[in-house]
């Protein structure tokens, strides 16, 4: 149990940061769809500029005493796994694949997570949680609809940055075991520009409008604040209270894709994502039932 559980205060910063992502998912889009950047380099841009922005609350955590560790190697291919999903997510979001459909199949992590911690962290994963695994992948398939004359190979491409991030998050519950959470944020927020910048150089652009600067300096602003709202609402409140709320980011970015693109999803997003969402929840509901045991 949390030592200080605040259901509102950790309900209010899981909603704050599925807010923020949903405004740095449309601000990507503009950038990649309106400006013709290209998404390493929104990547890069976006996430050196919330480095920049959040480096005030690094310090507060310690910098050189959140350096201190006997697993670089192991940070280090964490923070490049999740930078591989960050790059083929900014990626669909540029092809462009509608929001609706990107959200909904990202929200497929868990599941991909589930699978990696009984095949590499040997964890026992029972018949139930095994089912709730598949019924997620089913409701995935409704969304994705790869049975169809409409369906393209790019709509993968936020299935693929679920992978990576099951796998980042993965390392994460390894390396926490000898490792406080302060060195997770620190090396992620630190390696994560030297990475981007390796993947950008092919085809770096320097925005040259004033508009652009203001659409990548917000987005920068808004996935710093995105990462602390996290960061504070585990904080606030019981991992498994809070986690539920973070479902709240699909209706935000179907409402924010719709506002700024018109991007109005089909009947069969609610559908696969209700049976998602369900899914995630029961594996979720599971994992703090057996270690409340």
């Amino acid at each position: 149990m949390h030592s200080q559980h605040h259901p509102i205060r950790g309900a209010s910063w899981m909603l704050t940061a599925g807010l923020a992502f949903a405004l740095v998912n449309s601000l990507a889009q503009i950038a990649s769809i309106h400006f013709s950047i290209p998404s390493t380099t929104v990547a890069l841009l976006q996430y050196g500029i919330a480095l920049i922005v959040i480096l005030p609350y690094l310090r507060t955590l310690g910098i050189r005493r959140s350096l201190r560790t006997s697993h670089f190697g192991w940070h280090a291919l964490r923070v490049f796994l999740s930078v591989i999903g960050i790059q083929l997510w900014l990626w669909a979001l540029a092809y462009p694949v509608p929001i609706w459909q990107g959200i909904a199949l990202l929200m497929t992590s868990p599941l991909f997570a589930t699978i990696g911690s009984g095949l590499f962290l040997k964890e026992k994963v029972g018949i139930a949680r095994w089912a709730a695994t598949l019924m997620g992948f089913v409701g995935a398939m409704i969304i994705l609809e790869p049975w169809t004359d409409d369906f393209s190979w790019a709509t993968l491409l936020p299935v693929g940055a679920a992978f990576f991030w099951a796998c980042y998050s993965l390392m994460v519950k390894k390396l926490s075991v000898n490792d406080p959470p302060s060195t997770m944020v620190v090396y992620l927020l630190l390696l994560i520009t030297p990475f981007n910048i390796m993947l950008a150089l092919p085809d770096f652009t320097l925005p040259s409008n004033t508009t652009i600067w203001l659409v990548l300096f917000a987005a920068g602003c808004m996935t710093a604040l995105a990462q602390w709202a996290v960061v504070k609402a585990y904080d606030s409140a019981d991992a498994s209270f809070v986690q539920p709320f973070d479902h709240a980011k699909l209706p935000l970015n179907v409402l924010a894709g719709w506002l700024v693109f018109g991007w109005v999803p089909p009947g069969r997003l609610w559908v696969g994502a209700v049976i998602i969402i369900a899914s995630v929840a029961f594996i979720t509901h599971w994992e703090s039932k057996k270690n409340r045991r």
